[in-house]
Order: C-alpha cells, then sequence, then structure tokens
C-alpha cells in the first residue's frame, strides 16, 4: 500500500481545487477505463442541461439525462473527497498509522473520483465546485469522524446503486459499476474499523444479499446538510 500512495501522491492531490483538471494520464490509471471507453465517454455527453444552468441563487442543478446523472455523481464525489482531505489535514486524537495509510488511501482515492467526473463532464454542463458544510463533525473525535465516513460511503453506494438505471449509456453504467465496487470497499473498512470483525449490516444488506439502492431525492436529503448549496436533483436521469 506504501508503494501505491507514493505513487498516488505524485498525481493525485487532496487539496487540489476543483477546478484543476486531473492530469490524463492519471484519468487512464486509476480509473481503470481504456482510453476507447473514456473517449466515448468524453465524447458522449451531451449539454443537455444547458436550460438547466440559471437556478436560483444558492441553488445548484443537477441537469438532467445522463448528464444529471455524472453531475450527481460528481456533487457526492466532491463532498467525499473534502472530508478525506480534511481527516487528513487535521487527523483525529489516536490516530493510528495503520488507520492514516488506509484513511489517506481512501482519501486518494475519493479525490480521483472527484477528477475523474470533473474531467468527463463538458465544463458547459457541469456543476461548479461546492462548498462543504462539516459543521457538525468534530474532526479531533475518532467516533465523529467514523461515524460520518460510514455514513458517506454507505450513501455513495447505495447513491450509485440507485442511479444505475437512470443511466442510458452502457459506458456510462459499466464505469460507475467499477467506482461502486470501490465504494463498497471503502464502507467495509470504516464499519470494520467502527466495529472489529464487522464489514457490513442489515441496514445495508438486505436478506437476499443485495446493497440497498436509495434514489436521488434520499440521497441528496441526507447529503444536504454537508453542502452549503442547495442541490437541485430534480430532472437527474429524467
Amino acid at each position: 500500500m506504501s508503494n501505491l500512495l507514493k505513487k498516488e501522491g505524485k498525481e493525485a492531490d487532496l487539496s487540489t481545487p476543483l477546478q484543476v483538471p486531473i492530469k490524463r494520464r492519471s484519468f487512464f490509471m486509476y480509473a481503470g477505463a481504456t482510453a476507447g471507453a473514456t473517449a466515448l465517454l468524453l465524447s458522449g455527453c451531451d449539454d443537455d442541461n444547458e436550460d438547466d444552468k440559471t437556478p436560483a441563487a444558492g441553488t445548484v442543478n443537477l441537469g438532467s439525462k445522463d448528464i444529471g446523472v455524472l453531475n450527481y455523481a460528481y456533487a457526492l464525489e466532491q463532498l467525499e473527497a473534502a472530508f478525506y482531505a480534511q481527516v487528513i489535514a487535521t487527523p483525529y486524537a489516536n490516530m493510528s498509522a495503520d488507520e492514516k495509510t488506509a484513511l489517506t488511501a481512501i482519501a486518494k482515492h475519493e479525490a480521483i473520483h472527484r477528477d475523474f467526473f470533473k474531467a468527463a463532464i463538458p465544463e458547459a454542463s457541469r456543476i461548479p465546485a461546492l462548498n462543504p458544510d462539516f459543521s457538525s463533525i468534530t474532526f479531533t473525535s475518532r467516533d465523529s469522524v467514523l461515524g460520518a465516513a460510514k455514513t458517506f460511503e454507505d450513501l455513495g453506494v447505495a447513491a450509485y446503486n440507485g442511479a444505475g438505471r437512470l443511466i442510458e449509456n452502457p459506458t456510462y453504467l459499466l464505469l460507475a459499476g467499477k467506482i461502486v465496487s470501490v465504494e463498497a470497499r471503502h464502507a467495509a473498512y470504516i464499519r470494520d474499523l467502527i466495529t472489529p470483525g464487522s464489514f457490513s449490516g442489515s441496514d445495508v444488506v438486505d436478506a437476499n444479499g443485495l446493497d440497498q439502492a436509495l434514489p436521488v431525492s434520499t440521497v441528496l436529503a441526507a447529503a444536504q446538510k454537508y453542502i452549503k448549496e442547495t442541490i437541485n436533483g430534480d430532472n437527474v436521469g429524467k
């Protein structure tokens, strides 16, 4: 893992402003997408939410159709990346070396996911950089940080699962499937930190062994308290 972090450290900056595009080599390396798939992703995005880019002051409209789904994922990845960047910048009391190593790896993943969507969505259709509101989180407290991390990771997995049915382009669906598998690993690790030996629970996995899938409205309602702007996802996937 140390070698991985060393390599990632050259490419993914936790504090990199969202306006700075990820290097294309990183885009291919870390997202796991082939050049062909990425080209499809970049060229296939329609500017179909341009008519939705004049929301009320303080409101961010995610847009519609596949662009709306991509902006939806971008908003959530911005939130997760900002959260873990803060966790690493201000480690909670008694954070062990192993925990810091793993949380740093998660932070890198989330920064890469954020930059992935930043690079994939055409500028004319992309939502702006969001301002997080972490006032409800005590970053010096392990319980507070891990509790928030569990919320973000479980919410992220449920969001990708729920948005899958809204995606029309099969390339997007494939990429979303790759990302959600990583998010699920994060969720399992955070749960194990909170309760050693656990990695999941009946609150997120049903009797059929299937992870929960939440609608956009439910996810945004839960995430809104951590974002200063008001997020409007009414037309995502429509």
